[in-house]
């Protein structure tokens, strides 16, 4: 619960989230997925466990063992993921990331990615997916960035997904000859671009989610392409930055 907790506070309060099982009363961010996944948290044992105030970070972790166990992933809803089944390959869905704002910029997400990293290696994952959320729906005001992915990250053919029609939104919103890096790269979330520097890629067209008041992306990294200097993300290092 102090997981959800945390999860309402950030998705919620801070940003404008709302969904049909969360629960204002109690103040709870919560789905159908939740008894299906791991959740890996961050606890400060200074805040108060009775408060629900002691998780500060957390990632929901979903296998494709679990996966199928469900029926389903939960980015199944907004981007069709047949090419990374069709790869064979052993597969964590990455969800419901968030930091605790007065851990942000610390070594919170430093903690987290050094026990994702843990789980990574002891599961023999191969590709880590999700959606990376940019805040807002407002798809001009993010059409810089959402356009640099598509023309720098986007994924090879054999690992791309893409949106589902009912949210597909076009990325190829700027010429490349028009593309401001500075801008793009200032509203690409860091934790976005911490996964590109360890060579993650991106999907085909972003998801307008108006439920969850966020523009997603589908991003996808796999763990066996990645260079020597970029394997530094199974020790930490990576996440300093």
């Amino acid at each position: 619960m102090a997981a959800q907790r945390l999860r309402y506070r950030v998705f919620v309060e801070e940003l404008g989230a709302d969904g049909p099982l969360v629960d204002h009363e109690n103040r709870l961010e919560r789905d159908e997925f939740d008894p299906f996944v791991d959740h890996l948290v961050l606890i400060d044992p200074r805040r108060s466990e009775a408060d629900l105030e002691h998780v500060v970070g957390v990632y929901r972790l979903l296998s494709g063992e679990r996966a199928a166990a469900m029926g389903r992933f939960y980015c199944d809803g907004e981007y069709d993921l047949m090419t990374l089944r069709h790869s064979g390959r052993p597969m964590l869905e990455l969800g419901r990331s968030c930091v605790d704002p007065a851990y942000r910029g610390g070594t919170g997400m430093f903690l987290l990615w050094n026990a994702l990293a843990e789980y990574v290696l002891k599961n023999r994952i191969e590709l880590l997916f999700g959606v990376a959320s940019f805040h807002g729906t407002d798809v001009a005001a993010l059409a810089q960035p959402l356009a640099w992915l598509h023309h720098h990250h986007l994924a090879p053919p054999e690992l791309r997904p893409k949106a589902l029609a009912e949210g597909f939104q076009s990325m190829d919103l700027v010429a490349p000859e028009a593309l401001d890096r500075r801008e793009a790269m200032l509203a690409i979330p860091p934790l976005l671009k911490a996964y590109l520097r360890i060579g993650g890629v991106i999907g085909e067209g972003a998801f307008v989610d108006h439920a969850f008041n966020t523009t997603d992306v589908m991003l996808v990294v796999d763990t066996t392409t990645m260079s020597e200097k970029h394997r530094r993300f199974y020790d930490g290092r990576t996440a300093r930055t």
